[in-house]
């Protein structure tokens, strides 16, 4: 009888495991299809969010954050940008300086991710995380003015790898900026704008790559 219950427990287990797993491979891939309807709206940004998500795994690989907390960055990461689809497209490709009510617009992106996102039962914080993904150190940034450890790890993390993913990308209104101008980018705002830690692990992971290319 004790083998027995044993066994029953341990496929309970096996069972509870699998369902578990299902459950996230479900949620990565609703993440990744919301993900697609800005992208498929925007083509100047197509894979600028799908990009930031790869960016932002590896520097929380390198930080060594646990499997739980980098599959919610991911997601997260996936959508930071699902509040632009109430920008007007030509707002988005302008190219040039945009005006204050323009950028004023263009501000409301993360308010507009979170109120979208909220509604849905992530088992990560995905609707607070992209809230925050404009967040800086100093405060000075929006939509909140959050300072320091007061922003989420996971949004400081998706701070850097987006600036670097559009500062490196081209675009059709403007030519890519370079990937030493977004290293510089960084750095000169390590501590100021953007986690110093996050920033570090980033620097780390270029000089690895520009090494070994």
């Amino acid at each position: 009888v004790a083998l027995r219950t044993r066994e029953e427990r341990n496929r309970t287990l096996q069972e509870m495991e699998l369902s578990v797993e299902k459950m996230r491979v479900l949620m990565k891939q609703a993440a990744n299809a919301l993900g697609a309807v800005i992208e498929k709206r925007d083509p100047y940004t197509a894979g600028h969010q799908s990009n930031v998500a790869t960016m932002a795994d590896a520097i929380a690989m390198e930080m060594g954050l646990s499997e739980e907390q980098r599959a919610g960055l991911y997601a997260a990461a996936s959508l930071h940008d699902i509040g632009k689809i109430t920008v007007p497209i030509e707002i988005l490709s302008k190219p040039g300086k945009l005006s204050e009510p323009e950028f004023s617009i263009v501000k409301s992106h993360s308010q507009v991710g979170y109120e979208i996102l909220k509604e849905i039962e992530f088992p990560w914080p995905v609707a607070d995380i992209v809230l925050q993904h404009h967040e800086k150190i100093d405060g000075s940034g929006y939509p909140n003015g959050l300072h320091g450890q007061g922003i989420m790890l996971e949004a400081r993390i998706i701070a850097v790898a987006d600036v670097l993913e559009s500062m490196t990308a081209h675009r059709p209104y403007r030519p890519t900026r370079g990937s030493q101008e977004a290293i510089n980018e960084i750095s000169s705002n390590r501590g100021i704008l953007y986690d110093p830690d996050v920033v570090d692990v980033c620097l780390k992971l270029f000089n690895k790559e520009s090494a070994g290319s």
